[in-house]
This record gives C-alpha cells, sequence and structure tokens, in this order.
C-alpha cells in the first residue's frame, strides 16, 4: 500500500515536470520568434554639446515593432555628430537629440535656432544662490533711477525687463543633470536679439537680480515695476501747472435808461344823472 502511495507521487511529480517543461519550451520558442532590429545606444553618459565617438556607443537588440523614430542602426552613421541634450546610459541616440550635422562641439550647438547667448556677471544674490542652474527659466530685473525731469529729483524704480529666459551654462559648465546648488560669477543665457539688447542696456543702467521661476510656468506677467514712494505708501506731488486765459479787451455797452413805471389814474365812478327840459330850456341833474 505505502509503495503504491509512493509510486503516485513519483507519477505526479514526472508528469508536473514535463508540463513545466513544455511550457518553457513553447515560451522561448515565442520569444525567439518576435524580429528584432539593431538600434544604437549609449554606453555612457553623453552631456549637451558634446562630440560623439564610437567608444560611447554600441548597439542593443530592439524589438522591431517599438523601434523609436529617428533611431539609428549603424555607429558610424554618429561618428563626429554634436548632442544637444544630454543622453544617459542605455538611451536610444535619436536625430532629433543631435545638432545638424556638421556642426562643431560646444555650446554654440545648444542654441536654439534664432536665439543668442549672452553671459552677464553675477554674485551670490543675483545668482539666486546658485540654483539658476542650467536648464532652468528666470526673470531679469533691474534695479535703477527714474528721472522725473527738470526740477525734480529722481525716484529709485525696480523693474522686470525680461522673462522667462532660459539659463544655458553657469561660469564653463553647460551640464543640466547636477541639481546641486554651485554659486558661481557668471550665467550664460539664450535670448532673441532685441532681448539681447534689452539685456545689455539694462546691465548698463542699473544693477541685475535674477528671479527663478518653475519651469512649467509659461504665463507672462506684465508690470509697471515699483518705485521707492510705491513701496513706502506716499503718494508723489502733483506737478501740474494750470494757465490763466489770457486777457481780452472788451468795448464798454451803452446802457439805455429804464423806462419809467406806468401812472396809474384813479377814475371816478359815474353818477346817475337826469336831463331836464323845462321851457325850452336843457339842464343835467346829477346826483
Amino acid at each position: 500500500m505505502k509503495n503504491i502511495k509512493a509510486l503516485s507521487v513519483l507519477v505526479l511529480a514526472v508528469l508536473a515536470g514535463l508540463a513545466a517543461a513544455v511550457y518553457a519550451a513553447s515560451w522561448v520558442a515565442q520569444r525567439g520568434n518576435i524580429a528584432a532590429s539593431k538600434v544604437v545606444v549609449a554606453t555612457v553618459d553623453i552631456e549637451l554639446g558634446s562630440k560623439i565617438n564610437p567608444q560611447m556607443l554600441s548597439t542593443l537588440d530592439w524589438p522591431t515593432g517599438s523601434v523609436p523614430e529617428g533611431a539609428f542602426t549603424d555607429v558610424k552613421a554618429l561618428e563626429d555628430r554634436v548632442v544637444k541634450m544630454g543622453v544617459t546610459r542605455g538611451e536610444a541616440i535619436l536625430e532629433r537629440k543631435l545638432a545638424p550635422a556638421g556642426t562643431k562641439g560646444g555650446l554654440s550647438a545648444v542654441i536654439s535656432q534664432g536665439k543668442r547667448a549672452m553671459t552677464v556677471r553675477v554674485n551670490d544674490v543675483v545668482g539666486v544662490a546658485g540654483f539658476a542652474l542650467p536648464g532652468n527659466y528666470v526673470d531679469v530685473m533691474v534695479n535703477t533711477q527714474h528721472d522725473r525731469g527738470q526740477g525734480s529729483s529722481s525716484n529709485q524704480v525696480s523693474m522686470t525687463v525680461l522673462e522667462q529666459v532660459l539659463v544655458l551654462a553657469i561660469a564653463q559648465e553647460s551640464s543640466r543633470d547636477d541639481t546641486k546648488p554651485k554659486v558661481v560669477s557668471a550665467v550664460t543665457v539664450e535670448l532673441t536679439p532685441e532681448d539681447a539688447e534689452k539685456l545689455d542696456l539694462a546691465r548698463s543702467v542699473g544693477t541685475l537680480s535674477l528671479v527663478l521661476r518653475n519651469q512649467m510656468d509659461k504665463k507672462v506677467v506684465a508690470t509697471s515695476g515699483m518705485t521707492r514712494d510705491q513701496l513706502l505708501g506716499l503718494q508723489p506731488v502733483s506737478t501740474t501747472v494750470v494757465k490763466a486765459a489770457p486777457a481780452t479787451f472788451k468795448a464798454p455797452v451803452a446802457r439805455r435808461p429804464a423806462p419809467p413805471p406806468p401812472v396809474v389814474v384813479a377814475m371816478e365812478a359815474p353818477r346817475p344823472c337826469v336831463e331836464v327840459i323845462s321851457n325850452g330850456t336843457r339842464t343835467m341833474n346829477c346826483f
């Protein structure tokens, strides 16, 4: 009896093992039938503005149905290309992350079409305590003296002159992967030609300050600036002068004398009269 039970357990174990082997073999066969393509990936972290060399790349089997758009299959096709976006290890190299063919390496490859790079001198306060890192967006403020006009004292004013300015580099570093604050003496930003002129004028007329903003905040807020009088709650004295109208000569007008008041004559009420004829003579007798 005991031998029969042991034999039954042994048979069940053998059947379970055979079923698992069949299932594993079918799974391996299915995986082997999936079409794969070679895709070029990075073997090291590549910083933006860096020129690619073959030692940075390798090929990896990638399911044909999920190959990303713009991927490369040949390492030689990427030789001497420059990345304009940081690429991490194991990430596929895509065309949209590369600068146009023939571009030289460096910060110039990172600048967007139609934009310019400009560097401004900063300190630990102006540079937002080192938190303005490459890839962040900042606003630029200027603090200067506003001339009220002749005969009036100037008033200090602080105003935002540029909004949503991209930081390209701090000092000589353009890496966007580091989140640790760095206090530097210069910050390079990306601007349009018109904004570059504004920034150049702003740094010559007053003191600059960088204001760090949320990367997802794209809203432009137009402000009129803040003056010292507004900050302290002082109302400026109005200097408006009201000019008197010029005097004009008027010829005297001759006035006519007023007409005399009308004279009211009291009329006596009529009395009753009787005409009497006597001996051919008429007489009037009134009562």
